[in-house]
């Protein structure tokens, strides 16, 4: 008699809605197409560490299409080659020899560009990593859109509406800081679709004297009111990140934050008009997923489900040009994808006079080539 396939399965790095849909997409496919066994690590690779998992089951993964979160738990904290919990010692012997005892064909790991340096890295140890990108930062190399990305950007899109009314009650400039890290994507795309006034960018340091400009022209127009979208990473021509706090034993210990804040404070020193921020923070990870998420979910899942069938491992599914594919985790690993400044979106945004903080000549080609795909 044959033996059974058996897969493992992680969720790694930051939650975001979409991880269950995956799970689930992957779990159910290797069960009915291929009568896998499919084993769940718990809490990401701190379950591959420590140890950890239990076997999911056709009835384990049903009904959490919807859920946001993932029913495997997370952290962004356990590198196997620096653990934080052993003095950040390489313990990566240890999950090799557990891949070993379980007698594991293969893992699917379903996270952020860390997860993905990680499952390369224990690739050259041997282990076989097919890689699933999910993250609402939508930054991971190779990849147009990531899991999460879609309701991130719907979730402080609406916020970004309901500040708008706000600021026209009180005709005040209101700042909203995003998510994002060392990308712009949801504070450009969210900006671009709640008509923002300014959206200001890591990708681009902004001037804060043309930010006040902007609130300037507006007041003296009538326009009573500015939306300003700053990324969570934006800076200052000239500047630094604003970091929030550090955590030391994480992959990437630095958390950004407070950028808004800050942008607020010079704006008040600039002009007549109250100015306030609001920092969406977490609740852009949280909550159901949108449909077009949980449908990128099931494509990617099942899709690598597939791979781990025809043994292509060492890559990760990825969307380009509107199609499914792979790219190898090689390519992947260490690299971080932000807007290009020749995106279509960026673009739109200044088709329609939006300030991206900066005076145009400063910028590269701006006008996106007509076959360029949305990214």
């Amino acid at each position: 008699m044959a033996r059974r396939l058996r897969i493992g399965l992680l969720t790694g790095g930051g939650d975001c809605p979409g991880m269950n849909a995956v799970i689930r997409a992957v779990t159910k496919s290797l069960i009915l197409q291929a009568n896998a066994e499919v084993i769940g690590f718990e809490d990401g690779y701190e379950g591959l560490i420590e140890g950890r998992f239990r076997t999911l089951e056709y009835g384990d993964v049903s009904g959490i299409l919807t859920r946001g979160g993932t029913i495997l738990g997370t952290s962004n904290r356990a590198n196997p080659f620096r653990y934080y919990r052993r003095g950040e010692a390489d313990v990566s012997a240890e999950v090799v020899a557990l891949y070993r005892e379980l007698e594991l064909d293969g893992i699917v790991a379903i996270g952020g560009d860390g997860t993905m340096t990680i499952a390369h890295g224990l690739s050259e140890r041997g282990l076989r990593f097919v890689g699933v990108p999910k993250t609402i930062d939508n930054d991971i190399w190779g990849t147009e859109h990531t899991l999460g990305f879609d309701t991130a950007v719907h979730v402080a899109t609406e916020a970004i509406d309901r500040l708008h009314t706000t600021a026209q009650s009180h005709h005040r400039v209101m700042i909203c800081e995003t998510m994002g890290r060392y990308a712009g994507w949801i504070a450009l795309y969210a900006g671009v679709a709640a008509g923002a006034d300014v959206i200001l960018i890591p990708e681009l340091p902004f001037d804060i004297e043309v930010v006040a400009e902007v609130c300037r022209e507006r007041e003296s127009d009538g326009r009573r009111f500015t939306i300003i979208v700053v990324a969570e990473g934006a800076r200052p021509e000239g500047g630094a990140m604003h970091v929030h706090t550090q955590v030391p034993e994480s992959p990437d210990p630095l958390r950004l934050g407070g950028i808004g804040y800050e942008v607020e404070r010079q704006l008040r020193e600039r002009l007549r008009s109250e100015v306030r921020t609001t920092v969406l923070g977490h609740v852009q990870r949280g909550g159901t997923p949108t449909p077009y998420d949980r449908n990128l979910a099931s494509v990617f899942g099942t899709y690598a489900a597939a791979l781990v069938q025809a043994e292509h491992y060492g890559h990760m599914v990825a969307l380009q040009d509107g199609k499914i594919t792979t790219v190898p985790l090689a390519a992947v690993a260490g690299r971080t994808r932000t807007v290009p400044l020749t995106a279509p979106m960026v673009g739109a945004a200044l088709a329609v006079g939006t300030s991206l903080g900066v005076r145009a000549p400063h910028l590269p080609l701006l006008a996106p080539e007509p076959t360029a795909p949305l990214a």
